[in-house]
Order: C-alpha cells, then sequence, then structure tokens
C-alpha cells in the first residue's frame, strides 16, 4: 500500500472542531480511501473578517490506487 497526504485548511465562524469537521467534510467528498486526518495547527483570522474565523490546518493521508 502506498498512501499520500495532502494539506487542506478548514475554516468556521463557530469552533475549532467545526474548521476540522469541515476540511474533513471535503476531503471526503473529493478523494476516495480517505484513511486518516491530522490537525497540524490551529488558528484564528481576526482582521479583514466580520468576527471570528476559526482555522484548522489538517494533513489528509488517502490510499492510491493501484
Amino acid at each position: 500500500m502506498v498512501f499520500k497526504k495532502i494539506t487542506l485548511i478548514g475554516t468556521s465562524t463557530e469552533s475549532f472542531d467545526h474548521a476540522v469537521d469541515d476540511a474533513v467534510d471535503r476531503a471526503e467528498d473529493t478523494l476516495q480511501n480517505v484513511k486518516w486526518v491530522e490537525v497540524e495547527e490551529m488558528g484564528v483570522e481576526v482582521a479583514s473578517v466580520e468576527g471570528r474565523e476559526y482555522q484548522a490546518e489538517v494533513e489528509v493521508a488517502f490510499e492510491l490506487e493501484d
């Protein structure tokens, strides 16, 4: 088996959990064979947005097809 990892950044105006869910949901919708996700960094953007925007940088690992 061979896996590939990519980095995604999920966003939410509600929470870090929702930001992670945003990235994971998008990965599952657009990639095949997603095996795991690792949360790498979290941050909050406060400039140039109304309120706060929670951001979660995640690495998504998926198995490459033969």
